[in-house]
């Protein structure tokens, strides 16, 4: 890497950028204009200087990954992706934080052209670029060769106090050090404001020291406001060292320029309309203007679109010419980055017969895995520290470590995590939009729980992550209600975008898998039972993957039971004990409400029809089940501790009991009188 050598428009760029930055906020009355202003000089030497992008192919595989995980700075970034030429235009600018905008009030993956993930939650930012950065490392040990560096990327973050105060960031950072990730350059904008004031109130940590002991290299720019060689010279030494991750502190003044520069005041606020007027007096810029950007800036910024372009034209030669020398691994990365599954993957799924053994769904989870994992190289596994239970590490695959571990290597497809939930799911939000892998996690269902945040996130960027969710229920038994989820599944379920299955048996569960793998942009949690469950008469896969299915049938029937999970065969044995009685009894599977719900209406009420009154049944909360059903049957408090079948009977879900609920519930509508009408049928 040159020399630091300055430019001529660089004061003007810095300039151009600060006072956009107000403007932008003014204009929507509404945001944070003190970071962007802040942080302008090392934008602006970051993306002249280093940064390999083409914004006329946003989506070109090898460029460099961007990350603002300060996201309530998203001006800034906004600003830089217009004036380097991405489909943003100055009327986006203008548009900030309008409804239908382009630029809402925190960057959004797949809404705005070169943003890579949403960022917004603290912590998540920072978390997401270690999955970025993990990708890289990984696809570049897979596919690289000698003479063919194709995948080489860097991941770049901007970060703050904010950020770094979550444990979220703690957890992602952490395991970024272990596993050597010198592809990682976290920029750190020390500029001491939060929301409360000076961060001495709650934030006095060392962070330089606290970045040390994870096993990153630490870096420091004293003058983040003027120093631009300073800032090069870290960000170059950074891109030296190969295998540490490294954080650059930067030492910045929140909204600089302003009258109320190093204060909280230009932190979450628009500046005074007399405060930017002397803002570009000071920086040379006509005051009586708006949304101000000199030609020299446009022309200095266009370059960085031209070295991109460039870049990928040698790139794709590159790629051609790799194709010819090794075809089968240029047909299957080429493949992977257009995100296709191979041909015939699904033909590996397992189908089962009532006659097969009773098996606790997280054991027919790892058959799944056993059987897709040899034709899927995109999947990238991995465990919260419970791999054991989770049973999500098959047979034949290595660890992804850095070699000199001894532990295993960068071509490694099961990533340990450690008891890291929230980081978890954030690194896998990264992996995910890196593009070319298809990342499934794991824990408890109750430890889901943990890493919220992050599963939230996965569905409003329509990032395709799985979550392997064993001990689903007060099935787990002995753990107790420490560990039972009573309340998580309507927790997900109500979240918009998230598949939440509850497979009753093995088809059942290979049906989520082959909804899961071929759903590109909803992220799904398959909840898995710790306890056996029987392959049921009528599940098939086909019937499994729309959701919802008829697994008895009876004609002119008094009930319906409508249930998932473990609960299934429950609802079977009550049916039995009810029919007894002289009593009709259905019984319906339904694994994924979400699925169910893009089902054709005639399909639905097909299913859950009209005529006689439904019942539902799950050994979770009652919350959401009258979307489906008349009455409810199951949790209306927390769980219990003791061996699984006793704990059971203690909430009174078995076939004896349900068979006296739905005889209730039979008697009750007979009672009541006139045509019961199926819960879908509704006005809206």
């Amino acid at each position: 890497m040159a020399a630091f050598a300055s430019h001529p428009s660089d004061a003007a760029s810095i300039a151009t950028i600060r006072t956009l930055a107000a403007d932008v906020v003014g204009k929507a009355n509404s945001g944070h204009p003190g970071a962007p202003m802040g942080m302008a000089p090392v934008a602006h030497v970051l993306f002249t200087r280093f940064f390999n992008t083409n914004p006329k192919n946003s989506k070109w595989f090898n460029r460099d990954r961007f990350v603002l995980s300060n996201g309530h700075a998203c001006a800034l970034q906004y600003i830089t992706l217009h004036l380097m030429g991405f489909k943003l235009s100055m009327d986006d600018l203008k548009a900030f934080r309008q409804i239908g905008s382009l630029t809402p009030g925190h960057p959004e993956a797949g809404h705005t052209d070169g943003i890579e993930v949403t960022t917004g939650p603290l912590g998540q930012g920072i978390s997401s670029a270690v999955g970025l950065a993990i990708a890289q490392v990984h696809l570049g040990a897979v596919y690289n060769r000698d003479g063919f560096d194709l995948i080489n990327n860097y991941t770049y973050v901007f970060l703050g106090d904010g950020c770094l105060m979550e444990g979220i960031s703690s957890e992602a950072s952490s395991l970024a050090g272990h596993l050597q990730l010198g592809n990682l350059i976290a920029i750190y904008d020390d500029n001491h404001i939060s929301i409360d004031g000076d961060t001495n109130v709650a934030f006095t940590e060392n962070v330089e020291q606290r970045y040390l002991s994870y096993g990153w290299q630490v870096l420091h720019v004293d003058d983040g406001d003027n120093d631009l060689e300073g800032i090069y010279k870290a960000i170059t030494e950074a891109q030296k060292e190969k295998f540490k991750p490294t954080l650059i502190r930067l030492r910045t003044t929140i909204g600089y320029g302003s009258k109320q520069q190093g204060t909280h005041g230009v932190h979450g606020a628009p500046l005074k309309a007399d405060d930017i007027a002397q803002l570009k007096v000071k920086v040379g810029f006509p005051q009586d203007q708006t949304f101000y950007v000199p030609q020299e800036v446009y022309t200095t910024w266009a370059e960085i679109g031209k070295r991109g372009a460039s870049l990928e034209q040698k790139w794709s030669a590159a790629l051609a010419e790799y194709g010819k020398k090794f075809p089968a691994e240029h047909a299957e990365l080429t493949r992977r980055i257009a995100g296709e599954l191979p041909a015939g993957w699904e033909q590996k799924l397992p189908t089962y017969t009532p006659a097969d053994a009773a098996q606790a769904s997280r054991k027919l989870s790892e058959i799944v895995l056993t059987a897709i994992t040899p034709v899927l190289p995109d999947l990238i596994g991995g465990s919260a520290d419970l791999t054991g239970s989770n049973l999500t590490r098959v047979k034949g695959v290595t660890d992804f470590q850095p070699p000199s571990t001894g532990l295993g290597n960068y071509a490694g497809t099961y990533i340990r995590y450690g008891v890291r939930e929230h980081g978890m799911g954030a690194i896998a939000n990264g992996l995910a939009a890196y593009g070319g892998i298809v990342p499934f996690i794991a824990t408890f269902l109750n430890f889901v729980s943990y890493a919220a945040g992050a599963v939230r996130l996965s569905a409003l960027s329509g990032h395709q992550v799985i979550w392997v969710a064993t001990h689903d229920s007060i099935g787990l038994g002995e753990d107790g209600p420490t560990h039972q989820p009573v309340e998580t599944g309507i927790h997900f379920r109500a979240m918009p975008n998230v598949a939440f299955w509850r497979p009753a048996d093995g088809n059942e569960t290979s049906a989520a898998y082959l909804v899961a793998l071929n759903s590109k942009k909803t992220p799904s949690i398959l909840s898995l039972s710790r306890q056996n469950l029987p392959n049921l008469e009528n599940s098939t896969i086909e019937r499994a993957s729309k959701g919802g299915y008829i697994v008895h049938e009876e004609e002119g029937e008094d009930l319906t039971i409508v249930s998932a999970g473990s609960e299934v065969s429950i609802a079977l044995e009550a049916a039995g004990k009810l029919k007894a009685q002289g009593i009709k009894t259905r019984v319906v599977s339904l694994p994924c409400w979400l699925v169910f719900d893009q089902q054709p209406d005639e399909y639905r009420l097909s299913v859950l029809r009209s005529g006689a009154p439904i019942l539902s049944l799950e050994a979770l909360s009652t919350a959401g089940w009258a979307k489906y059903s008349h009455e409810q049957y199951g949790l209306t408090t927390f769980g219990a501790s003791g061996p699984y079948k006793k704990v059971y009977e203690k909430f009174g879900i078995t076939g004896d009991n349900i068979a006296v609920v739905g005889k209730k519930v039979v008697d009750f509508y007979k009672a009541k009188g006139g045509e019961v009408i199926s819960p879908l049928v509704k006005a809206l």
